[in-house]
């Protein structure tokens, strides 16, 4: 596997640096702590606390990997501040969100509050201080207004969308915009010495996800179980990727902003090659072979709720400004994922471990 992103060039960055990171306990997060924590960072986390005993953060016993950990709601803005203040971050990642689109359905006034009130409240924070730092905010590919043509989208491209959850991200999207326009200017930065950036990632898999309504966890209970895995929407085409290539990204975009913090205070977009593409039907298939034995069958359901089916992202630009590109195909990832929950004897904070260290490399 070529070292895109290497770990000796990140320790050289975030080795001793304050980082926050606010949806430390959820899924990316948890993995983002365990990279930081590797990479010799004091780690300060924000978030909701787990939502059950299996998530990967307890599994992990995340509250060890984090210099502190902060049980905390990103929509109240007094606690956020008063905690990104008092830390003095060199580093802000902004993963704290509603995830889910089908929950976004049934709750959308909560979803529109913490996806795009919640950035602000960061973006706000970030703002009160007084020493350089990096933030970037985490969004979704889903924030462009998808007709479903099958053209990647830039990062110019209209933002949009259908579902409360993708709306609620495109919406996060122009707060990012209007902070950076007013407040955090790049024209300005000798002034406010703050560099922000908005990321768009596509469907991130890996191991340690145990989330209600996403489609490896799905799989995998279903296996465990001796079920059949019931497939909703089989044939909906996905930018696969493994959790480790958008926070790969994330964290070699953080630090190449601290070298040109002027010229990458953008948006970026960190998919995998357009001409990697899968359908559900076709991960299942992979995953299930990986994992051992199983079987899949396609359910109808009664009342289907939209989700966009086909979702392509161009990550040129990533190419061009940082040198970033893929280092995993779709298949790579799958299989990533299905040996991590295949492997019933190692702890999962190892089973993590090993994965990173052969993903990023020695020091």
């Amino acid at each position: 596997m070529e070292k895109v992103v290497s770990a000796a060039y990140l320790r050289s960055v975030f080795n001793g640096k304050r980082v926050f990171v606010t949806g430390h306990t959820g899924f990316k997060g948890s993995w983002l702590v365990q990279i930081l924590q590797w990479l010799g960072a004091d780690v300060k986390g924000y978030s909701l606390a787990p939502e059950k005993t299996n998530d990967l953060y307890n599994l992990i016993d995340g509250d060890e990997l984090c210099y502190s950990s902060v049980i905390g709601d990103i929509c109240d803005l007094h606690k956020l501040q008063g905690e990104i203040v008092r830390f003095e971050p060199h580093f802000v990642f902004h993963l704290a969100a509603q995830s889910l689109v089908r929950r976004s359905y049934d709750k959308p006034v909560d979803t529109f509050m913490v996806n795009a009130q919640g950035t602000c409240h960061v973006l706000e924070a970030v703002r009160s201080l007084q020493q350089p730092c990096v933030a970037l905010m985490i969004t979704t590919d889903k924030v462009y207004e998808n007709p479903e043509r099958g053209t990647p989208f830039k990062e110019d491209d209209k933002l949009g969308g259908y579902d409360p959850y993708s709306a609620s991200k495109a919406a996060a999207e122009i707060v990012v915009e209007s902070y950076t326009r007013s407040f955090f200017n790049p024209d300005d930065y000798s002034k406010h010495q703050k560099a922000v950036a908005s990321v768009r990632a596509g469907n991130v898999i890996g191991g340690g996800d145990f989330s209600d309504d996403r489609i490896i966890p799905d799989i995998v209970r279903a296996l465990e179980f001796g079920e059949t895995v019931g497939l909703r929407n089989p044939h909906s085409v996905r930018p696969w990727q493994h959790v480790l290539e958008p926070l790969g990204a994330y964290l070699m975009l953080a630090a190449k902003m601290t070298e040109e913090p002027v010229r990458l205070s953008t948006p970026f977009n960190f998919g995998p090659d357009v001409n990697d593409t899968l359908t559900v039907e076709d991960l299942t298939k992979i995953f299930v072979a990986r994992y051992g034995t199983g079987g899949y069958k396609i359910i109808v359901p009664d009342k289907p709720l939209h989700e966009a089916k086909l979702l392509l992202l161009d990550s040129n630009k990533a190419y061009k400004l940082i040198g970033w590109k893929p280092q995993l195909n779709a298949t790579q990832a799958i299989e990533m994922t299905a040996d991590w929950y295949a492997d019933k004897e190692n702890a999962a904070h190892n089973k993590c471990m090993r994965q990173i260290e052969n993903y990023f490399g020695s020091f």
